[in-house]
This record gives C-alpha cells, sequence and structure tokens, in this order.
C-alpha cells in the first residue's frame, strides 16, 4: 500500500484529490496539509512514501517545503502537481529535490500512475514539463566527455533504473553506482536524477547497449 500526503492550499483540490486516491486498491490517503508548514510537520508524523506537493501555498510554498523533506527526510518521495510550467518554477522544484513533476490538468489515471511511478522512485515528468527541463539543461556536455562506464550507468537511469538495480545490472556495487552518478552529474553539468536521465535520452544511443559489448 502506497501512503500519500497530499498537500494544497484549497481545500477543494485536497477533497479531490483524496477522493481519488483513496478510491485506488494499492493507495491511501494518510493526511493533508494546507501548506508547507503542516506538510513538513505531517511528514514527521506520518512518514509517507509519496508527498503530493502543490508549489504555491500562503506560509512556506511547496519549493522551500520540498527542500527541507528532500534534506530531512530522504526515503520521502515528492511529486510535485501545480498549474505552472515556467522554466523558472519547473527547475527550482527539480532542483529543491521534487523527484517528479505532473501538471493539474493532466488526466486522473496519469496522476495515479506518477503516483505510482514516484512510489518506486522513478521520475514521472509531464511532457511539456520534459521539453522545459530539457531547454534548460542542454549545454556543451558532450558524450566523449564521460567514460565506458559513466555512459553504461547513465544509460540505466535513463532506462529508470534505481541504483540497486543499475548495480545488479552491471555487477558493481551500489556504492560505485554512486560515486559514478557524482561524477556524471558534474560533467553533464546537471544536479539531480531527473536532468541526468533527460539527458541520457537526449544524448545517449537509442540501444545503449550497443557500445556496452
Amino acid at each position: 500500500m502506497i501512503d500519500v500526503l497530499v498537500v494544497d492550499d484549497h481545500a477543494l483540490m485536497r477533497t479531490g484529490l483524496s477522493g481519488l486516491i483513496d478510491a485506488t486498491d494499492d493507495m491511501r490517503v494518510v493526511g493533508t496539509a494546507a501548506d508547507g508548514a503542516e506538510a513538513l510537520a505531517a511528514v514527521t508524523r506520518l512518514s509517507p512514501h509519496v508527498v503530493l506537493m502543490d508549489l504555491s501555498m500562503p506560509v512556506m510554498d511547496g519549493v522551500a517545503a520540498t527542500r527541507r523533506i528532500a534534506a530531512e527526510h530522504p526515503h520521502v518521495e515528492v511529486l510535485v502537481l501545480t498549474s505552472f510550467s515556467d522554466q523558472q518554477r519547473v527547475m527550482e522544484a527539480l532542483d529543491a529535490g521534487a523527484g517528479g513533476y505532473v501538471l493539474k490538468d493532466t488526466e486522473p489515471a496519469d496522476l495515479l500512475a506518477a503516483i505510482r511511478s514516484t512510489a518506486r522512485g522513478y521520475s514521472p515528468l509531464d511532457p511539456r514539463v520534459a521539453r522545459t527541463v530539457l531547454h534548460a539543461r542542454r549545454g556543451p556536455a558532450r558524450l566523449a566527455d564521460l567514460t565506458e562506464r559513466e555512459q553504461e550507468v547513465l544509460a540505466l537511469v535513463g532506462r529508470g533504473l534505481a541504483n540497486k538495480q543499475i548495480a545488479r545490472a552491471l555487477g558493481i556495487r551500489e556504492g560505485t553506482v554512486k560515486a559514478h552518478l557524482t561524477s556524471v552529474f558534474q560533467r553533464i553539468g546537471v544536479r539531480d536524477r531527473t536532468s541526468a536521465a533527460l539527458w541520457a535520452r537526449t544524448h545517449l544511443p537509442e540501444d545503449p547497449a550497443a557500445h556496452w559489448n
């Protein structure tokens, strides 16, 4: 069962989202919050798997709350649900530690799928948001700047694999995967896993395994 905390300053939105989530067989809403400060307190009290986070809220906005949650509760995933798709808002949220970003006009089934994906450690992005991220992150880094092993690790990140899965696939330790990713992030100029995955999908061969053999 996926435990979800719904954070939005509009009571009607909190109620609607709660009803949608609670109607599923594999998810439940364990709490709601009307601003970022309430969200932080609720995360500490309830330890949800996923926080469904609005951005524009009083007291403490969603970006600040996401940054605090990522720092203080690293095992809790944050999925942004907002009306904003502008580059500044998107990049601020992802840099703060959000694991995914979807827009409020998304289809209910797609939102539920995004929550499930976030709970599994993946990074769901609305296609319009993905375009924004790619534009913001596109820089001078080249594929040749990465070692063969770094390319292998990055390719698997681009396919949505978690560190443990990457370690198993490549026959290396999970700590080694993390070390490679730290280097990759610096080389390609990104600060988060989501942006690295998007960079991989844009710059690596369509069949990333082709150059491993």
